[in-house]
């Protein structure tokens, strides 16, 4: 637990819920012990959208599809959805819950490997939501820039992994060492590209947030000067 627990049973005691099927498809996903975002993350999540309305949105780590279809449902804009799963058990649930929903020709889902798929993929995203293997965010990340347009928001959830990435990798059980060095190099990489600007934040269990930086042609970035009286390169003030 980050945030203490009474914080986040208060924060959540606010929170609206979601659509019916919704709510059923998370009960469903809790009682067969698959992880689904947490209350905290969903409503990040449905702010995110509602500020930034992403027509195209590429998610890695379809699990059963509840999140998929909770971005599109309160995304305030009509979207195509990319979904990436590489379980086999968990595919042909999300199938079913996307038919469920009505949402099959909204939602795509790709069955495979995401460092693979995402290879294949061509078109940019307004929008992408990591949610997989912890261990492979880093190996994600090159395809991920690839795809993520200018002006891009990138979503990376748990990851501060109950708040062991702040430890010593000796005080972290050994078979738990590959995924904290690599959630550390992840987070130092995101943190410290010069195109990305990023938030970590301490929402369920750490919730990256990043901009993909838009460049600015000289000749707005002159007409902006002009507006608030900075000279310009060259100039005198």
């Amino acid at each position: 637990m980050i945030v203490e627990e009474r914080f986040v049973t208060y924060i959540n005691s606010l929170d609206q819920g979601n659509a019916p099927l919704l709510s059923e498809i998370e009960a469903e996903a809790r009682r067969t012990h698959v992880p689904v975002i947490r209350k905290e993350t969903q409503s990040l999540l449905k702010l995110l959208l509602s500020m930034n309305c992403p027509r195209r949105i590429l998610e890695v780590g379809t699990a059963v599809g509840f999140s998929a279809l909770l971005m599109e449902h309160y995304n305030p804009v009509e979207c195509r959805i990319d979904t990436i799963e590489n379980y086999g058990k968990r595919i042909s649930v999300a199938k079913e819950n996307f038919l469920r929903a009505g949402k099959d020709n909204v939602i795509r889902l790709f069955e495979g490997d995401a460092a693979q798929v995402m290879k294949g993929l061509l078109e940019p995203y307004d929008f992408i939501f990591m949610d997989a293997a912890k261990g492979q965010y880093i190996h994600f990340l090159p395809e991920v820039m690839r795809l993520l347009k200018p002006g891009g928001v990138l979503v990376s959830d748990n990851v501060l992994q109950d708040g062991t990435v702040i430890e010593s990798r000796f005080a972290v059980a050994r078979r738990d060492r590959t995924i904290h060095k690599r959630m550390r190099e992840y987070l130092y990489e995101l943190t410290h590209m010069e195109e990305m600007a990023t938030s970590v934040l301490t929402v369920g269990d750490g919730v990256t947030v990043s901009v993909r930086r838009q460049q600015v042609c000289p000749e707005e970035r002159g007409s902006r000067d002009e507006e608030t009286g900075i000279a310009g390169a060259g100039q005198q003030p």
